[in-house]
């Protein structure tokens, strides 16, 4: 289970000044009265920025972890919450999503760019309507976008100043924002909206 590190640097200084030494959680999350041996469970590693390591702990009784997140990183995706918003913010003021691929990602060929763009416009684009219906007092009327975001918060860094903000929300809401569990295939939930393989069902009698 992740939860939030609130961090105010960037993810070169968390690298530079090992901020995953600073990451702590007092009690157990399951088990706030104590009793259940929780304790720091080390770190590990992810690809970017490099370097970067994330303190996690341990509840043998409930027999779960949890991760500690800085706010500078994107949750459950590479890298760090600026480049998935500079990335969504080029999308949003591009012509087309083609011409947007083509100023980002020259490494690959484009119908990859384009779902790997399209990925991080939905995400970040859903987490915003959702803080629109759980914050209407704060973005009510407010475009779903981050540049409209932005003008109406007066930062520069949305998605940063949103994981904070949104803070008691974090678990219902998605990556990279939010830290709601991945969807797993074939749940109740997500077959729910499938259609049944295999042939229709026969019409009813006229």
């Amino acid at each position: 289970m992740q939860l939030r590190f609130a961090y105010a640097d960037t993810g070169e200084e968390y690298v530079r000044a090992k901020g995953w030494q600073r990451a702590t959680l007092e009690r157990c999350p399951l088990h706030p009265q104590g009793g259940c041996r929780f304790a720091r469970h080390g770190t590990y590693a992810r690809v970017s920025p490099p370097g970067t390591l994330i303190t996690r702990y341990y509840c043998p009784q409930g027999h779960c972890t949890f991760s500690l997140l800085p706010d500078c990183l994107a949750a459950r995706l590479s890298g760090t919450l600026t480049e998935v918003e500079a990335v969504v913010r080029a999308g949003e003021r591009a012509r087309s999503r083609e011409a947007a691929c083509g100023a980002l990602r020259l490494d690959i060929e484009l119908p990859g760019a384009l779902r790997w763009l399209g990925r991080r416009l939905a995400a970040v684009h859903a987490a915003l309507v959702v803080l629109k219906g759980l914050l209407p007092e704060r973005f009510g009327g407010c475009t779903p976008t981050l540049s409209a975001f932005g003008e109406r918060l007066g930062v520069a860094e949305v998605l940063v100043a949103l994981r904070g903000m949104a803070e008691v929300f974090l678990a219902r809401l998605a990556k990279p924002l939010g830290f709601a569990p991945r969807r797993l295939p074939g749940s109740a939930r997500s077959s729910g909206r499938q259609h049944p393989v295999g042939a229709d069902p026969p019409g009813r009698p006229a």
